[in-house]
């Protein structure tokens, strides 16, 4: 039976990786990529396509019980390589909340054995205008927490976003602004180098030899356009839409980042498939356009 992709449902161009392939040892699934599968789902999954990694959300991880998921990461002898999220730093009315928060984000990552906590920095307070004051009060918060995060063996990483989402949701758009904080904030602040939010940059590369040590996740997918109604959906499969993957991934290599590379896609098309047929074409995808260039 010959492949099809997702989601075009075109013939695959190359074969499906086998389980035990050496291109798939440092591929992680982020678990929204197959949003209908539960956290057991996304690890058997992982285990049955070779995948030794995942990305998890806390949501269904609370849901499911850090115990219960621990057991299930240790019996598939599959390890994850970072927590999602933590963050929304920007609204000074609630800046005790969201440091509460982000300690119970480090507890859990740390209970995993997470690496990273890749933080949303959240977008500008209801009826504000100034982003300035926003992305300001992003160091703040997360001066106050590195020393924790620090304790708890945990890199807190700063995924800056595409400026379409600056007004709601990441007032932070640049990788350049992104290692302006860290760097101002210490050692073991990090960053994510998402290829959807970053591929634009104009000086990326230079950036992210810039970020060196400091790469703290590398997560891929595609820009596609026409954009849909809801901009959070526009992430594609690698190779649907715009990114250069060899570049920004020599580029990362160079840099020296030797982690997990995760696929998250937030499609409405991709979640609609089935998810054993997302992980297929991930993995195509990956050995043929990512992985090479490592």
């Amino acid at each position: 039976m010959t492949a099809r992709d997702v989601p075009s449902g075109e013939p695959a161009t190359v074969p499906t990786p086998a389980p035990g392939d050496p291109r798939l040892a440092r591929l992680s699934l982020n678990q929204r990529t197959t949003a209908d599968w539960s956290v057991a789902d996304a690890i058997a999954g992982c285990r049955s396509a070779g995948l030794s990694s995942i990305g998890l959300w806390r949501e269904p991880v609370a849901e499911a019980g850090i115990q219960a998921v621990r057991e299930w990461l240790d019996a598939a002898e599959v390890r994850v390589s970072s927590l999602c999220r933590g963050g929304f730093f920007t609204d000074p009315a609630r800046a005790d909340e969201a440091h509460e928060s982000n300690i119970a984000a480090i507890d859990e990552a740390a209970a995993l054995g997470a690496p990273a906590l890749v933080l949303v920095p959240g977008g500008l307070p209801a009826g504000s205008r100034d982003l300035r004051a926003a992305r300001e009060e992003v160091t703040a918060a997360l001066e106050r927490l590195a020393p924790y995060a620090r304790d708890h063996g945990v890199t807190l990483a700063i995924e800056p976003m595409n400026p379409i989402y600056a007004a709601d949701r990441g007032v932070i758009s640049t990788l350049s602004q992104a290692l302006d904080i860290a760097e101002a904030t210490g050692d073991d602040v990090g960053v994510v180098v998402d290829t959807f939010h970053v591929w634009w940059e104009p000086d990326v590369e230079e950036q992210i030899l810039r970020a060196g040590k400091r790469i703290a996740s590398y997560q891929v997918c595609d820009w596609i356009t026409p954009l849909p109604a809801d901009a959070l959906l526009a992430r594609g499969m690698m190779g649907d839409g715009h990114i250069d993957f060899s570049n920004l991934t020599r580029a990362v290599a160079r840099a020296g980042y030797e982690g997990d590379i995760e696929v998250e896609i937030f499609n409405a098309d991709v979640w609609a498939a089935p998810a054993e047929e997302v992980v297929a074409t991930m993995t195509r995808r990956f050995v043929e356009l990512v992985q090479p260039y490592l």
